[in-house]
């Protein structure tokens, strides 16, 4: 007979202790938005089951909704990363498809740079006229 070493995937508190971890967020920080101790906190995540009222609480603080907690699993979340990862090369590739044409705007930033070069050079003579005009009013 053999006996699965691996947990059950309805365990809420671990579920919660993930999400937590993967959220950057600290047991006692938790614990300070909930308004509960760090040990509370503990408690939780090795508890199998929480009821649905705390556990909007803390799906609030989380930042994801209640439904994503019950529903969470690690597997799938590691599958996802999996897939997305290229191995080859050690990082994941980044792809941007930019709805608008980018030589459009750089053209356009050219375009508004002129304007200004021109505002800049336009000053620069005005104050070459007062500081002439200073200079034969003396």
């Amino acid at each position: 007979m053999e006996t699965s070493a691996k947990p059950s995937n309805n365990h809420i508190g671990r579920k919660i202790g993930r999400i937590r971890e993967m959220r950057g967020i600290k047991q006692e920080a938790l614990a300070s938005e909930l308004g509960v101790s760090q040990q509370t906190v503990s408690r939780m995540e090795q508890s199998e089951s929480i009821e649905d009222e705390v556990l909007e609480k803390i799906a609030k603080v989380l930042g994801v909704p209640a439904e994503a907690i019950k529903n969470f699993n690690e597997d799938a979340v590691i599958n996802i990363i999996a897939s997305t990862v290229n191995n080859h090369d050690q990082s994941a590739s980044v792809f941007f498809y930019p709805t608008f044409n980018p030589i459009d705007k750089i053209m356009e930033l050219v375009e508004e740079n002129k304007k200004l070069y021109e505002r800049l050079l336009q000053s620069e003579k005005e104050k070459n006229e007062l500081l002439q005009k200073s200079i034969s009013d003396r």
